[in-house]
């Protein structure tokens, strides 16, 4: 520990590695539970059951719930993070290929940041300067594959990344949700507003369910939001905002590497030169100011 409180820079490096694969990963696992889940009631489910588990969890290891304060802030920052972020993003993702959802959602960071700078400080010069190259080698990574989809599924995955932003800088805001059992309360919370959106607009989940659909939606219950979700809040109580939300510029360099190794998808010059140009990026991000 470098300062009472603070982990290591090394804990924290290792620590962003883990998130990175855990979500970079996300688009895959999105595709193949749609086989089965509709957008809402796929997120419901993810959300709900991670949140219930490690709720039970955490009170059984001693842990205290959260005020109805705590509560009330819980369902504010998942009607944002879960309806709008991780909803929003399965929606878009019915007409836009990966590629261009990971695109879009490499502006992250930038709204983070903004946002956190209406309350905070704002970004130094360096984590701007690597944010830019990031998204740009983002960019240049995806025309090199080719990226379509229409309009307004786009519209609505940028709408995702700014609510997921908002909603990451209020988790930080709020006192109430200091405590570790809020990663599970903020996904109750949305899994919650998930379901009865879900029901609400009539979804419905097409039985039987396909092996892709339970692999994918265990990734996500599992992995994506269990480790994933938990991570990504200590993150953002711990690091700056830029270094917390630099795992969307990385998304894309894992879905090539996943597609290589398990799809048998081809990885070209231009494909390696564009994931050097995104490293750079987040280099000069981690690079910025003391973690």
């Amino acid at each position: 520990m470098d300062q009472e409180g603070v982990p290591g820079k090394q804990k924290i490096i290792i620590l962003m590695f883990i998130l990175y694969a855990v979500w970079g990963s996300v688009f895959l696992a999105n595709r193949f539970s749609l086989e089965s889940f509709p957008p809402f009631m796929l997120n419901a489910v993810r959300f709900l059951s991670a949140g219930i588990f490690l709720y039970v969890l955490l009170r059984v290891k001693g842990e205290e719930g959260l005020d109805l304060r705590g509560w009330l802030e819980s369902f504010l920052v998942g009607a944002m993070l879960f309806i709008g972020g991780a909803g929003l993003l399965c929606v878009g993702q019915q007409w836009v290929a990966s590629g261009l959802s990971a695109t879009l959602l490499a502006t992250t960071p930038l709204w983070t940041v903004l946002f956190a700078g209406i309350w905070e400080k704002m970004p130094t010069a360096m984590e701007w300067v690597g944010l830019g190259i990031g998204i740009a080698g983002v960019a240049l990574l995806n025309l090199d594959r080719g990226i379509s989809g229409n309009p307004l599924g786009a519209g609505i995955i940028l709408v995702a990344s700014i609510l997921w932003s908002l909603g990451s800088v209020l988790n930080n805001r709020f006192q109430g949700l200091g405590k570790p059992i809020a990663s599970a309360t903020e996904m109750i919370a949305g899994g919650v507003l998930l379901l009865i959106l879900s029901l609400a607009i009539g979804e419905r989940v097409s039985w039987p369910l396909t092996a892709r659909a339970t692999m994918g939606m265990f990734h996500l219950v599992v992995f994506s939001s269990i480790i994933g979700f938990t991570l990504y809040r200590f993150m953002l109580r711990t690091v700056r905002p830029a270094l917390a939300t630099s795992y969307t510029l990385v998304n894309p360099i894992t879905a090539t590497v996943l597609g290589a190794l398990f799809a048998g998808e081809s990885v070209s010059l231009v494909s390696i030169a564009a994931m050097t140009v995104v490293l750079t990026g987040v280099f000069l991000v981690f690079r910025a100011r003391a973690i």
